[in-house]
């Protein structure tokens, strides 16, 4: 790559999973205790705000007992080194980027340290109390917050950014996703349409590998440290 090559790399839940976040597929984890379109579609809130409310108050405070891995480590270092521009947009909920020190995070499906207030619709950084107890809004006061999470038939965040960006990248990389979520799963042909190399870095082939220029297998922790290395030393 050259040195002011643009690269947007996707992240899912895999790059985390090392660190101990509960996947859709843990077994004995948060998600294998409900039924995803109980506690993550607006139906399932409609239907149980409590059972909603408290499922997340549940993965924040989760979150706080982990701590960034390697490979998050490592997007940081690419992100502060490499000359040319990096988006990096993620499908996890986690600020396990941020907290490993990347700068230009995009998360397109919502962050668990926020709240969105379905009264004045603000988003807030949220430190706060559990929404189960039902906080006020920190903008207009009323106790209608709900996590800031994109929920199953909502649209992900900033989509004209993230196609704008894949639109004239240099390289795509994804990292840890499945492969079968849309409109992510979608971005690799998007990007190869556009001219631009792909890459896929995955504990296993993901549904979308056949569209990848390379797929390399293995853990994340191992992987990306190893291609960033790669990166910055060219």
């Amino acid at each position: 790559m050259d040195k002011n090559s643009k690269i947007v790399i996707l992240t899912g839940a895999g790059i985390s999973a090392e660190s101990g976040i509960d996947t859709f597929r843990s077994e004995g984890g948060l998600w294998e205790q409900h039924k995803v379109e109980d506690v993550a579609t607006p139906e399932g809130f409609a239907r149980d705000p409590d059972l909603v409310l408290g499922f997340y108050d549940m993965r924040r405070e989760a979150l706080a007992k982990v701590e960034p891995n390697a490979a998050h480590r490592a997007l940081a270092q690419l992100i502060a080194g490499h000359s040319g521009k990096v988006l990096l947009v993620t499908q996890n909920v986690d600020d396990l980027h941020e907290r490993a020190g990347a700068k230009n995070v995009l998360h397109m499906h919502g962050e668990l340290k926020s709240a969105l207030c379905q009264a004045c619709e603000m988003r807030s950084a949220w430190e706060g109390p559990a929404l189960l107890s039902r906080p006020p809004c920190p903008v207009c006061k009323a106790p209608m917050l709900r996590p800031d999470v994109v929920w199953f038939g909502e649209m992900p965040y900033e989509m004209e950014r993230i196609y704008a960006a894949i639109r004239s990248a240099d390289l795509f990389v994804s990292i840890g996703t499945s492969g079968a979520v849309y409109p992510a799963a979608g971005f690799v042909r998007d990007a190869k349409d556009c001219g631009a190399a792909t890459l896929e870095l995955n504990l296993e082939a993901s549904d979308g590998s056949a569209w990848f220029d390379e797929s390399r297998l293995g853990k994340a922790s191992e992987l990306v440290p190893q291609w960033v290395d790669e990166i910055l030393r060219s």
